[in-house]
């Protein structure tokens, strides 16, 4: 069975200010999976619609390309 990213250890220790970070960079991630894992957070979160365009941007192609989940 494929675990969920949203069951990730990585997921579930994630702040907003953490995720964000992870996903632009200012915080430095230790793994893909962590990075991963942030942009199913402010998915999930709905962070980015109150962050600049590129974060919307960026979670409508994870989305499309099954990165991350609905």
């Amino acid at each position: 069975m494929i675990m969920s990213i949203r069951d990730s250890v990585e997921y579930r220790e994630l702040t907003p200010y953490l995720a964000v970070g992870y996903a632009e960079g200012f915080e430095q991630a230790d793994s893909d999976e962590q990075v991963l894992a942030a942009w199913q957070y402010i998915y999930d979160k709905c962070i980015y619609h109150t962050l600049q365009g590129f974060f919307g941007r960026t979670i409508a192609r994870m989305l499309v390309s099954g990165e991350i989940e609905k």
